[in-house]
């Protein structure tokens, strides 16, 4: 099968289709989209090699479960081992010896096709078509934050970040409250929140301080420490992005006014996947570009451009 392989660089090359272990299924994957975490891993996060992507629809063409056989899926990344404590405790995502698709120990989706546990799968409804579909692995990242977080309609919120999972999280969260407004730095990526009747503002702009809830997805240096200029004392931080780049932090005053800081990763994808069917999150105005995989290189490249919302990779 052809791929997108990174060993310190990327290519598109030949790699032998990949065998399903026990339990596991194959699938001829549709569409892949690229992740910010993808590019984050060609700067060198987490130290992956092998062939990059996690955002992805299929088609399931080997399995056991008659029940998943030749249905559209998307797929849960994180892979556990069900033996170590955190899987006891029913921590799945943060198995000790787990694999994770295109991330950790486990080639990944952009290629032609890629193996996944069948309990990681969940079949796609029709309504849904694929470069919507795609968007199912980061959307269930937003909603993780309303897994972790009680919000309720009378908390305000602040989102910096104008990016894929800032549009996200600003969608998700804006079920729960519509006191919320989104930071950025891009006009035109903040009209898409505006078309869509959610308040935005620069990153220039007075922002009101005193939020309940700050949601950290710019990914940069600086975004933590807006962030805590922002919330309220005894508020709560989200950090909603991996960067490959080390942060030096002052964090004396998350000490002084009680702050908590909350990791968000992977979330789930049922509320995801019904958001997408019901049209309660809008996901196609963010798609920017579209390549073949023979392309999926300068696809990549383009994904890290200031023009560029997201990229989808048709197989």
């Amino acid at each position: 099968m052809r791929a997108v392989v990174f060993d310190g660089e990327v290519r598109v090359t030949e790699r032998p289709t990949p065998r399903p272990a026990p339990g596991e299924a194959l699938i001829r994957v549709l569409t892949t989209g690229i992740c910010n975490t993808d590019l984050e891993i060609v700067k060198g996060y987490m130290g992956f090699r092998g062939v990059l992507g996690h955002e992805f629809v299929g088609v399931v063409e080997e399995c056991s479960n008659p029940a998943l056989d030749g249905k559209r899926v998307v797929g849960e990344i994180n892979c556990a081992c069900h033996r170590c404590r955190y899987c006891q405790l029913e921590m799945p995502h943060h198995c000790l010896r787990r694999s994770v698709l295109g991330i950790l120990d486990r080639d990944g989706a952009l290629a032609q096709y890629l193996t996944l546990p069948e309990e990681n799968l969940h079949i796609v409804p029709n309504s849904i078509r694929d470069d919507v579909a795609a968007f199912t692995e980061p959307l269930a990242a937003a909603f993780r934050i309303t897994e972790q977080l009680s919000i309720g309609e009378d908390d305000r919120v602040v989102v910096l970040g104008d990016g894929k999972m800032g549009q996200l999280c600003m969608q998700a969260v804006w079920l729960h409250t519509k006191r919320l407004v989104c930071v950025g730095k891009h006009p035109w990526k903040l009209d898409l929140l505006k078309d869509l009747h959610i308040n935005i503002a620069r990153h220039d702009d007075p922002v009101e301080p005193g939020a309940d809830v700050v949601i950290e997805a710019t990914g940069t240096p600086g975004g933590l420490q807006r962030a805590i200029e922002l919330v309220r004392p005894e508020g709560t931080i989200v950090l909603k992005t991996t960067v490959a780049d080390e942060t030096p932090m002052a964090l004396s005053a998350v000490v002084i006014n009680e702050i908590k800081i909350v990791g968000s990763r992977c979330g789930p994808f049922r509320p995801a996947l019904e958001a997408l069917a019901m049209g309660n999150v809008e996901v196609r105005p963010m798609i920017t570009e579209a390549y073949s995989l023979k392309d999926a290189a300068h696809a990549l490249r383009r994904a890290a451009a200031s023009d560029v919302m997201k990229v989808l990779v048709h197989i």
